[in-house]
């Protein structure tokens, strides 16, 4: 005699086949036109910016031989002899040896220095030897066969002319970069090799877009807002598909961008911050003046926050669609609900790990602070950290907007849709368990 059927393995099964982690459930044509109106002026909108503001390339200037505006070379050194650092002579010191730093200076004291012979292995003057003199406590101490980067001061004495300023890292930094796209193909397949496709894109935007853009003297914050808009589509659309699902977390996005680029407007204004805090920035003022300084750090606010908000929006889009799959009957304030859920434990972690990577890029900052036993006020009041505080507090609350924003869209599209994602998971669902309770009956 068969056993009766119990009702917890129909539930299981039915459970198993409208929790799909597959690709998402098409959505009604209905929804389809109303994202695209939504997101087709947008994009047109991009297009346009990228067409008006492209630049074609940089702008040339004549170099001024200061920090990295310097016309380098490649370099290697043949050899290094132990000196007496007394006996070093003036023609053998470096060309910046009056403006480099205390350690890197030439020793006139005791001890013994490194008497390093480079060629130059690139450029018109290849073959060309030169002496580098490098004291005993330097931070950099130079061997036999290192490639190095050398400068060139066409003005200065021949003999003068090439020093070593730093040294050829080319072979780790490809190495590390090649082990990286083999761990995202290994671990993500098809979606790693995309997102690597993207990550390319996304450095081609900037590199021939957004900076010649304001090395133009093209508006910063609207050089920002085109780019970021074009890395956005460029990026989730080639990672996640074009996809009503992606489409809501574009548009999640969209609208977070907006927040932090009106928030960074405001605050940058009303702190006054200049954007001109450093060497770098300095230089850049130097070279072309015509840049608005405090719309370039305002473009670095909006560029910086793209990446993580790309990754929340995704997560809570992917998370209500999954919601809806698994019990099509939720409505959409509960929807919403344990969508909010899941993004509350997100925001946790993403806003903690924003604000630890910028504290982490200005610890040798904090560290001067700390030396000089500067209170806390004093130390948020200097411009320099004013700027990370605004950047990071602003970049912050557009992450924590984006997440019940792009919830509330996601539970709206997935609720409204009455022929796609619920409908195909409801009718679905009893003729499958219906199935199952056939084939447990004829065993």
């Amino acid at each position: 005699m068969t056993p009766p059927p119990h009702d917890s393995e129909p539930q299981g099964h039915q459970h198993g086949h409208t929790h799909s982690h597959g690709p998402a459930a098409p959505v009604s044509a209905r929804l389809r036109r109303v994202i695209a109106a939504v997101l087709i002026p947008f994009a047109a909108a991009v297009l346009v910016g990228l067409v008006a503001l492209w630049p074609g390339s940089a702008p040339a200037h004549e170099r001024t031989g200061v920090g990295f505006d310097r016309q380098t070379q490649q370099g290697k050194v043949v050899s290094v002899v132990r000196i007496d650092c007394q006996d070093v002579n003036a023609s053998q010191l470096p060309v910046d040896a009056g403006t480099a730093p205390p350690g890197e200076r030439p020793a006139t004291g005791r001890g013994l220095c490194g008497k390093a012979t480079v060629e130059v292995t690139s450029g018109p003057d290849e073959g060309r030897r030169f002496a580098e003199v490098v004291q005993p406590d330097a931070p950099r101490q130079l061997r036999a066969g290192q490639g190095v980067v050398v400068a060139y001061a066409p003005d200065a004495p021949h003999d003068l002319q090439y020093s070593v300023t730093d040294v050829n890292r080319k072979f780790p930094l490809v190495l590390l970069a090649g082990i990286f796209a083999v761990a995202v193909v290994l671990v993500g397949r098809m979606r790693g090799v995309m997102a690597l496709v993207a990550l390319a894109l996304s450095f081609a935007v900037l590199t021939f877009f957004i900076l010649p853009a304001i090395l133009q003297g093209s508006n910063p914050l609207l050089v920002a807002v085109v780019g970021a808009g074009a890395i956005m589509l460029i990026a989730l659309y080639i990672c996640h598909g074009p996809t009503a699902r992606t489409s809501v977390a574009v548009i999640g996005t969209l609208v977070s961008l907006m927040l932090i680029g009106l928030l960074g407007s405001l605050f940058v204004g009303w702190a006054s911050l200049s954007g001109n805090t450093d060497d770098n920035t300095g230089l850049i003022h130097g070279l072309y003046p015509h840049i608005d300084m405090s719309g370039l750090l305002l473009a670095g606010v909006i560029i910086g926050s793209l990446g993580v908000l790309d990754d929340v929006t995704v997560t809570q889009t992917s998370a209500v669609w999954e919601l809806r799959q698994a019990n099509p009957t939720m409505s959409t304030r509960q929807l919403y609900r344990a969508g909010i859920r899941i993004g509350r434990d997100h925001i946790a972690s993403v806003v903690n790990t924003l604000v630890l990577a910028y504290a982490g890029a200005a610890l040798p900052l904090l560290l001067l602070f700390t030396v000089a036993q500067s209170s806390m006020g004093t130390v948020a009041n200097s411009e320099l950290v004013a700027e990370e505080i605004v950047r990071t507090l602003v970049g912050s609350i557009g992450l924590v907007a984006s997440v019940p924003v792009t919830t509330a869209l996601a539970a709206a599209v997935v609720s409204a849709d009455r022929t796609g994602i619920g409908a195909e998971a409801m009718a679905s669902a009893p003729v499958r368990a219906g199935r199952g309770r056939r084939r447990r009956a004829r065993s």
